[in-house]
């Protein structure tokens, strides 16, 4: 399954991870407390309310909030707020590692390169993500023999 990550359809992936398990209709109605047409509904629309998102999550089992994280990590440009690191501002906020590549985000990038649709240069300065960190995606999944060297 490829996931676009730069244009999420939340719907359409709550509907693909519901088929995939096969879960029953009736059994989302009575979770939602909603009609069948509601449920497709949700299914039709590009995006969802978070509190109803988080639902989907534990219904489903499965964390669609990633699918944004995977977005960010992609699409954002880094933010650097001060130039010193040993200036730390509090936040009242959580403040997660940006960072963290899941399994779904190597698999998409590694398939760039094996069908030739992006060079490590391009990934690289593209989606930054760094030359070290690449080469060991590629040495680490065998796809080595699969891809141009550059």
């Amino acid at each position: 399954m490829n996931i676009d990550f730069k244009d999420i359809h939340i719907g359409s992936l709550i509907k693909m991870r519901a088929d995939d398990i096969k879960i029953e209709m009736m059994r989302l109605c009575k979770f939602f407390q909603c009609t069948e047409k509601e449920i497709k509904e949700t299914y039709e629309r590009k995006s969802v309310e978070s509190e109803i998102l988080l639902r989907w999550c534990k219904v489903l089992d499965y964390d669609f909030f990633r699918v944004y994280t995977q977005h960010l990590i992609l699409f954002s440009p880094q933010v650097h707020l001060h130039k010193s690191r040993d200036i730390k501002k509090e936040s009242l906020v959580p403040q997660f590692r940006k960072n963290v590549y899941t399994k779904e985000l190597i698999d998409f990038i590694l398939e760039l390169l094996v069908n030739n649709e992006k060079t490590k240069k391009q990934i690289i300065e593209e989606y930054r993500i760094p030359k070290a960190t690449l080469h060991k995606w590629v040495s680490k999944y065998n796809v080595t023999d699969r891809i141009d060297k550059v």
